[in-house]
């Protein structure tokens, strides 16, 4: 009974995965991935407060004149 010629099988294998690697990047390079959503800044309205736009003594209590 003759024996099994295997030496040929690991330049196969190794050219099949080969093939299939590049084979499997031309498919998916053809697809378009959209990019990562960016999170949209949200302004938030400011209250408008009276004592904000005043200028009062409570902001430089050391300034007072002794």
């Amino acid at each position: 009974m003759p024996q099994l010629d295997t030496s040929t099988w690991s330049i196969t294998i190794l050219s099949m995965i080969i093939t299939l690697f590049l084979v499997f990047q031309l498919k998916v390079s053809k697809y378009y991935f959209p990019e990562d959503p960016k999170p949209a800044l949200v302004a938030t309205p400011k209250p408008a407060t009276p004592w904000e736009k005043k200028w009062t003594k409570i902001y430089f209590p050391l300034l007072l004149p002794l």
